[in-house]
Order: structure tokens, then C-alpha cells, then sequence
């Protein structure tokens, strides 16, 4: 399990160097972006858009995972299909190939010829990622990967990716957009259970070096499995005075629930995955959302942190029914081995329910307790 670790956490940076790549030339990244249509569109958004970012990053780490671990093939899922039209109306199959030479013999396709973007990529597709972390090194665990699949969102937020804006000044610590949002979230959950076992979540836009204004990444990871719970990072403690952080399309019912625990303290911000890390950084004491618009692999990576942490992620909808019944003891935690039934394509994988994500029981009750009498 601490090779798996270490493995997908190395995987996460090879994909944060991808998107840093692709987001430098603003010429190279307008070759990259396709709208999502039919069932892989998510109905939230107008317009829902993939880049081949996202599908490389996807197939980067289901290649490289794969490779070191054949066990977990055929347990890889992701958002992104790998299918990609260029500009030219050829929709191509992206993946990783045997060598440097023809991944860029095949990007070079994909890229309407452009032959140094194509080499470029192919480059960066096959670098050896070598990790200096004394922490992650000093991990022991064993956990059969056999028993385990993975999640991947590339990408989460692509929209704020696609318009790349790096100076949105925080609220409360709280960007509300920007590039800051957009995260490589790599999630392994128990097939047999679909508990969140292992989560990895990847910055690459933390910081600009305001010298060469590359962007430098960091990133976070948590193992929480049969009673073992390890993490990067500490557990924030509960403030005096929390806040909550909600999508800015989140229902006006909720938010006039919401206002009288929080006052001013309603943050708003743009991506699942963000949002979620704000509250395992202690940003926000907890991210409500009421719509069906996240999914497995958005919400599995920050689910296991979490965990880790002590916190969790539990379904709105079924955790609600269960406090008006009166169940005050463990309440229905997001999984992530069951698709929704009836349901087709990205459907399939939908948090119906909506959700809470949590670091204090405390406060999800209060939470819950809130909503529970509100009229919804």
C-alpha cells in the first residue's frame, strides 16, 4: 500500500507538470480545448468543456499506475473519455504508447501538426517524476491493491482552467475563482465496500514565482483503512466563529437556511474539489451542496483525506431523511463501487443526493440540525 501511495502521489505531480505545460502558451492551449456533449456532459453547465490536458493527464495515470500495479487494471475510472477531435474534425483515441517517439507521433496528430507542442508533451508524458519526501517514504501500511479501485478527475474545475485567471483575491482565504481551483484528484476506494481508502490531491497552480512566473504545485494525501489513519497534513480545529463554502449556483432555499449559522461567513467558490479542500485545510468548516452535480471521481480523493483527518463526506439527502427519523449515530457516508441505477453515462456516477463535507461531527450536526426544519 505505501508503493501504491507513492506511486499515485508521483503520478499526481507528473500530471500537475502536464497542466502547468499546457497553460503557458496561450496559442498551444487553444489546441487543446473540446466541448463536452451528450452523455458526458455534466447538466450543470451551458457549456461543458474537456481539454486534452485532461484526457492526458487521465491516461498518464492510468498508464503509469497500471504499468506498476496490473492488478488495478480494468479498476482504473476516470471523468474523461479518451476520445479527442482536433480542430481539424479528426477525433483521435489519446493514449500513452510504448515510447517518446510515438506518443508525439500521435500527439503531432491531435495537435493539428504542431510538431514542437507535440514533442513538447510527449516529453513530459514520459519524464521520470523522482519524489523527495521523507514523510511519504516513513509509511508502512498493507493493504492488498487487489482490493482497491481508483478514481481520477484530470482536472477538476475545468472551466477556471480554460480561463486561466491567476490573481483572484481571497475572501476569508476563500479564492471564489481562478486557476487556484483547478486540482489532479486521485481517490482509491475498497471495491467491496466502496469506502474511500486513499486520497491524493494535487495544487498545481499554488504558487506563481513571481521572477520566472512558472507556477509551482504542492500536494496532499490520506490513507484512512480499517482504523490506520495517516495524512500530509494536521487536523484544523473547529473555530468560534465557522463558515461554510457553497457553489455560487447553490439553491436560495439553502442559502436562507444557511445564513443564520454563518451571517456574513457564506463563502462561494468554483470547483467540487476545491471547495472540499477548503474544508480539509480548515478554511471553511464545512461545503454544502444540495444538487446531484458532483461525482465519484470528484468527490473520492477529498472524501479519503478527510477521513484521515477524522472528518467525512455524507450524502445530503439520505443523511437528512435519517436525522428527521431520529438517527443520531453513524449517518450515510458517500461510496464509490455502486452506479446509480437507470442512470446513463456520467449520470451513472452522479452524488444524487447531493452532500456534506465535514471535519467535526459537531458541526455537521449542527448543520444537519439546521437544515433538517428549514423549508427546502
Amino acid at each position: 500500500m505505501a508503493a501504491l501511495l507513492k506511486s499515485l502521489v508521483g503520478a499526481s505531480e507528473k500530471s500537475a507538470r502536464i497542466a502547468q505545460l499546457c497553460r503557458q502558451e496561450e496559442a498551444l492551449f487553444q489546441l487543446l480545448i473540446e466541448e463536452k456533449t451528450g452523455t458526458d456532459k455534466n447538466k450543470k453547465f451551458v457549456q461543458d468543456f474537456k481539454t486534452l490536458a485532461d484526457v492526458l493527464i487521465q491516461e498518464v495515470i492510468k498508464h503509469d499506475v497500471g504499468k506498476e500495479f496490473p492488478e488495478l487494471h480494468g479498476h482504473i475510472g476516470g471523468e474523461e473519455s479518451n476520445r479527442f477531435e482536433n480542430s481539424l474534425g479528426e477525433t483521435l483515441v489519446v493514449q500513452v504508447c510504448a515510447t517518446q517517439q510515438d506518443t508525439a507521433s500521435l500527439l503531432f496528430t491531435i495537435l493539428d501538426r504542431n510538431q514542437p507542442a507535440a514533442e513538447l508533451l510527449a516529453a513530459a508524458i514520459h519524464q521520470d517524476v523522482v519524489l523527495q519526501d521523507a514523510v511519504l517514504d516513513a509509511v508502512a501500511l498493507a493493504i492488498p491493491p487487489e482490493r482497491l479501485a481508483i478514481w481520477i478527475d484530470p482536472i477538476d474545475s475545468t472551466n477556471q482552467y480554460i480561463r486561466g485567471q491567476a490573481s483572484v483575491v481571497p475572501i476569508g482565504g476563500i479564492c471564489p475563482s481562478g486557476l487556484c481551483s483547478a486540482l489532479v484528484l486521485i481517490g482509491a476506494y475498497d471495491r467491496s465496500s466502496g469506502d474511500p481508502v486513499l486520497g491524493v490531491i494535487n495544487e498545481p497552480f499554488f504558487r506563481e514565482d513571481p521572477l520566472t512566473h512558472r507556477w509551482q504545485g504542492v500536494y496532499h494525501w490520506g490513507v484512512s483503512y480499517q482504523g490506520t489513519s495517516l495524512s500530509s497534513l494536521g487536523r484544523p480545529p473547529l473555530r468560534p466563529e465557522p463558515s461554510v463554502v457553497l457553489s455560487s449556483s447553490e439553491t436560495p432555499a439553502i442559502q436562507r437556511a444557511l445564513r443564520p449559522l454563518y451571517g456574513e461567513r457564506l463563502r462561494f467558490a468554483s470547483g467540487a474539489g476545491y471547495k472540499m479542500l477548503c474544508v480539509i485545510l480548515g478554511l471553511a468548516e464545512a461545503y454544502v451542496l444540495s444538487e446531484g452535480s458532483t461525482f465519484k471521481w470528484d468527490s473520492c480523493a477529498p472524501h479519503a483525506i478527510l477521513r484521515a483527518l477524522g472528518g467525512g463526506m455524507v450524502d445530503l439527502e439520505a443523511a437528512l431523511q435519517a436525522w428527521r427519523a431520529g438517527q443520531r449515530g453513524a449517518l450515510p457516508e458517500l461510496t464509490y463501487n455502486q452506479p446509480v441505477g437507470g442512470a446513463v453515462g456520467a449520470e451513472c456516477w452522479a452524488n444524487r443526493g447531493g452532500l456534506v463535507a465535514f471535519m467535526h461531527r459537531d458541526h455537521l450536526e449542527v448543520v444537519l440540525a439546521t437544515l433538517a426544519t428549514a423549508a427546502l
